[in-house]
């Protein structure tokens, strides 16, 4: 295979996380986002000591695994999924294959005992940050994910499945306030505009949402168009935005509605500035009997229900630690922690953020677990 040169092909496998296998005349190629039995176009775009990569051009046959139903219908655009379009016990076959894979690699033997699935497989999503963009250069501004295998574009996600329908409707109506508004986005290049992300969390078991509106501190002219040239100020923008949020009919609550600012030239979600604008700068989740307060920022499993299988299981194998003390590194907002906690002599987590220390502290002494100690 030669750099710059089209070749059709066959997926023989896909590689964690989402490296498809195609082999041609002997030589592997790799080709991000492909699935297995697709045949596909792909360039090669890269060559080196004998590795090649290729980019993802046309499926020219879809795979016999391609068999779920009621796919998103924004699949395939958006960046966000790439499964989708195989049924779920299949996607945890093909899951299976890839963990093998990794061990295999650095562990000659090991007791393999099988992949454990969610208990949800649409809507299990507790947090998504969402961006403000535009889908082409110098389109309507759009809110939701990156299309794929792109920095730059965004497509408004406004049926996504892997989220409660509350996310949609708090993202449609942040997006219809803001072009009614005519108030633009941030843009990267140019490093001008207003509107950044829009952060939202819901408590799967609770039913509690956090949302976060996150712009920069850039708030001269908002709203002022060639038409319209009186700008709004920006307490009186954000007060239009919270009463929209709170007149939604949704199926859970807001603990919280924030106001965040970021003026770092990172496309992240961070902050410079928070401003609670209505209740609490926090929210509630449930975890095998325990609560845990969670705050914009703090680190916490996305899917709630998958997270309990997950820490169900790994306090199945800890064994007897009664009279031990057990160390919980990169401990987060201390969730493994206070469930070990139970059945240890004492818990000690370590984390480095210094905010999730403190949720972690505050959701021990909630527990009632007094043998928990958290130390940044």
């Amino acid at each position: 295979m030669k750099k710059g040169e089209i070749y059709e092909g066959t997926v023989e496998r896909i590689e964690f996380p989402n490296k498809g296998v195609v082999v041609i005349d002997g030589e592997k190629a790799i080709v991000k986002n492909a699935l297995p039995g697709q045949k596909i176009r792909f360039r090669i775009n890269k060559k080196r000591g004998g590795r090649c990569e290729g980019m993802l051009l046309e499926v020219v046959e879809h795979s016999k695994l391609e068999t779920a139903e009621d796919i998103c219908p924004h699949f395939g655009i958006c960046g966000g999924c790439l499964y989708q379009p195989i049924p779920y016990e299949k996607q945890l076959a093909i899951k299976e294959k890839q963990v093998r894979s990794l061990l295999d690699a650095v562990c000659p033997e090991y007791e393999f005992e099988g992949i454990l699935g969610s208990p949800l497989v649409q809507g299990y999503r507790n947090k998504m940050e969402f961006s403000f963009g535009d889908e082409v250069k110098d389109g309507p501004m759009s809110l939701g994910m990156h299309k794929r295998g792109s920095f730059y574009d965004v497509v408004t996600t406004d049926e996504c499945h892997i989220v409660h329908p509350d996310f949609c409707k708090i993202l449609v109506c942040t997006k219809e306030y803001f072009e009614e508004k005519k108030v633009g986005f941030y843009k990267k290049m140019q490093h001008t505009g207003y509107l950044r992300h829009l952060l939202v969390r819901r408590a799967v078991k609770t039913g509690e949402i956090l949302v976060a509106l996150v712009t920069s501190g850039q708030t001269e002219n908002l709203g002022a168009t060639e038409e319209y040239t009186t700008p709004v100020s920006e307490q009186e923008l954000l007060a239009g935005w919270l009463s929209c949020m709170q007149a939604l009919e949704l199926e859970g609550t807001f603990a919280g509605i924030l106001h965040i600012r970021n003026d770092t030239l990172a496309d992240v979600v961070q902050s410079d500035e928070t401003t609670v604008l209505y209740g609490k700068g926090y929210f509630y989740e449930e975890l095998l009997g325990l609560k845990f307060q969670i705050t914009p920022f703090s680190f916490f499993q996305t899917n709630s229900l998958g997270a309990e299988v997950l820490y169900e299981t790994a306090r199945g194998y800890v064994g007897e630690t009664k009279d031990k003390v057990v160390f919980d590194l990169y401990s987060g907002t201390g969730t493994i922690s206070q469930i070990i906690a139970p059945v240890a002599k004492k818990v000690v987590g370590v984390e480095i953020v210094e905010e999730a220390v403190g949720a972690a502290k505050e959701n021990a002494e909630a527990n009632g677990l007094h043998n928990c100690e958290f130390i940044a």
